[in-house]
C-alpha cells in the first residue's frame, strides 16, 4: 500500500484530499498519509483531516510515499521539480466519476476532478490540474503543468501547450492552439491561437495585456 503526500495544506489542499479519497485506488492501492506544507500550522483550524507532516523543502520522500500537488502557479513546478530529484513518485488521481475516452494517453502527476471527459484519443501530459466538469474533447493535446478550472471545454483537436492557466467557464475552440504560460480568462470563447505568455479574454476572446 502507498501512502499519498498532498502538497500544499490550504483550501485547495483540503479539495485534492476529498478528491483523492474518492479516486479510483484509494484503500486499494494507496492512503493518504498526510500533507507537506512551508505553513506547518495551516490545518490548525479544521478538523478530520491527516496532518502537515513537514514543510515541503524538509521533507525526505519515504519507500512507499507518492505524491499528488495542490498548489498553482510557478511554485508548482519547482516544487515538483525539487521532490522528483530527491526521489519522489507522482501518481495520477482520478476521480471515480470521470470519463476516460478510448485510447486517451495519459501522463503522470495528473489530477482529474469529478464529472471531468477526456476524449478519444486526446494526450495528456504530466502534472496538469483538470478541475470538476471540464470537457477534453477527441484529439485534444495537453502538454504539462497546466491548470484547467471547472466547466471549461476544450474542443476536438485543440492544443494547450505547457503551464498555461483556463480560467472558469472558457470555450477553446476547435484546433485552437494556446501558447506556452498563457491565461485565457474565464467564461471566455477562444477562436483563434493565443500566443506564448498572452492573457486573453471575452468573447471572442482579446488579448489584454
Amino acid at each position: 500500500m502507498k501512502n499519498l503526500i498532498i502538497i500544499g495544506a490550504g483550501g485547495m489542499g483540503r479539495t485534492i484530499y476529498d478528491i483523492a479519497k474518492e479516486s479510483l485506488g484509494y484503500g486499494t492501492e494507496f492512503v493518504i498519509k498526510g500533507f507537506i506544507d512551508d505553513n506547518m500550522q495551516a490545518l490548525d483550524e479544521f478538523r478530520n483531516y491527516p496532518p502537515v507532516l513537514n514543510r515541503i523543502s524538509e521533507y525526505e520522500p519515504g519507500e512507499n510515499d507518492v505524491f499528488t500537488f495542490s498548489i498553482g502557479g510557478d511554485a508548482r513546478r519547482k516544487c515538483i521539480e525539487n521532490l522528483v530529484e530527491k526521489g519522489a513518485n507522482f501518481i495520477n488521481i482520478i476521480h471515480n466519476t470521470a470519463r476516460i475516452g478510448s485510447n486517451v494517453k495519459l501522463g503522470t502527476g495528473n489530477i482529474i476532478a469529478a464529472f471531468t471527459s477526456l476524449g478519444a484519443d486526446c494526450s495528456i501530459g504530466n502534472f496538469n490540474m483538470i478541475q470538476s466538469y471540464t470537457v477534453v474533447g477527441h484529439d485534444a493535446m495537453i502538454g504539462d503543468y497546466n491548470r484547467l478550472d471547472t466547466h471549461v471545454t476544450c474542443v476536438g483537436g485543440i492544443q494547450i501547450n505547457d503551464e498555461t492557466t483556463i480560467h472558469t467557464g472558457a470555450v477553446i475552440n476547435h484546433k485552437v492552439t494556446i501558447g506556452n504560460k498563457a491565461k485565457v480568462g474565464a467564461c471566455s470563447f477562444v477562436i483563434r491561437k493565443v500566443k506564448e505568455g498572452d492573457t486573453v479574454l471575452g468573447v471572442p476572446a482579446k488579448k489584454i495585456n
